[in-house]
C-alpha cells in the first residue's frame, strides 16, 4: 500500500492494481480493508506453497 499526495491511495498487488481511492470515490470502508488483506494473505500463501 502507497499513500501518495492528496488523499491519493492505490494499491497493488504483483503489478495489477487491485484497489484506487479514486476510482472508488472514497477510503477503503472496513469490509473493504479485509477483502484487500484476504486477497494479499492469498497471494502470499501461494507464493509460500510455490
Amino acid at each position: 500500500m502507497t499513500p501518495s499526495d492528496k488523499g491519493r491511495l492505490e494499491v497493488f498487488l504483483e503489478g495489477e492494481k487491485i484497489f484506487d481511492r479514486k476510482e472508488a470515490g472514497a477510503f477503503p470502508d472496513l469490509s473493504i480493508v479485509n477483502e484487500l488483506k484476504m486477497t494479499i494473505a492469498e497471494k502470499l500463501f501461494e507464493l509460500e506453497e510455490a
